[in-house]
C-alpha cells in the first residue's frame, strides 16, 4: 500500500481511521477538506483545489481522506487501496454531532452546530451517493484492493491486523 484513499459517509470515523493509518504507515496524509475550504467557512476556487489535488496525486505515496464525487474517479485511478466506510446512517449521524465544538486536524475551523443540511446530507448519503460510490470504486479500480467496513470495530481489526502483519505491536 502506497496510495490509499478513505470514503464513505461524512460523520463514519474516515479521518480517524485516516490518521490511525498515517501513523501505522508513515505515509502522507492529505484531507480534501484542508485543500477545499478556508478557515472562514468559505471555499477555494475550483481550479485552486484541483491543482492541489493533481499536486498530492502526482506523489509517489499519499492517504487521500474524503469524498468530493467530482474527483472520485480520478483519485480511484491513481490510488492501490480503497477504504470504504459504509456504516448505518445512525452511527454517521452520532459521529458528525460527536464532533461538533471540538478542533480537528481535517477541517480548517470548529463547528458550532450540526448544520441541517449536513445532517439531511448525512440521512440522504445512503441512497443519494453510496450507489454511484461503488459503481465508481466497480469501474475505476481493476488493480485496487477494496476494503470495505461495516462497523468501527471492522476497522480498527483491519488496522490490528495489518499491525500484526508488519510485526508493529498496537499501543
Amino acid at each position: 500500500m502506497k496510495k490509499a484513499i478513505v470514503i464513505g459517509c461524512p460523520g463514519a470515523g474516515k479521518s480517524t481511521f485516516a490518521r490511525k493509518l498515517r501513523d501505522k504507515t508513515g505515509l502522507p496524509l492529505w484531507y480534501l477538506d484542508r485543500l477545499f475550504w478556508r478557515a472562514d467557512g468559505t471555499s477555494v476556487p475550483r481550479e485552486e483545489f484541483d491543482a492541489a489535488l493533481d499536486g498530492v496525486l502526482q506523489g509517489d505515496e499519499w492517504i487521500i481522506d474524503g469524498n468530493y464525487g467530482r474527483t472520485l474517479e480520478k483519485r480511484l485511478s491513481c490510488c492501490d487501496t480503497v477504504f470504504l466506510f459504509d456504516l448505518p446512517v445512525e452511527s454517521c449521524l452520532a459521529g458528525a454531532a460527536a464532533r461538533i465544538g471540538t478542533v480537528r486536524e481535517d477541517l480548517p475551523w470548529v463547528e458550532k452546530e450540526f448544520d441541517p443540511d449536513f445532517r439531511q446530507w448525512i440521512e440522504e448519503f445512503p441512497t443519494e451517493q453510496l450507489p454511484g460510490v461503488y459503481q465508481k470504486i466497480e469501474a475505476c479500480t481493476a488493480n485496487a484492493e477494496i476494503v470495505i467496513f461495516h462497523s468501527h470495530a471492522e476497522a480498527d481489526a483491519w488496522l490490528d491486523a495489518f499491525c500484526n502483519e508488519k510485526g508493529e505491536t498496537n499501543e
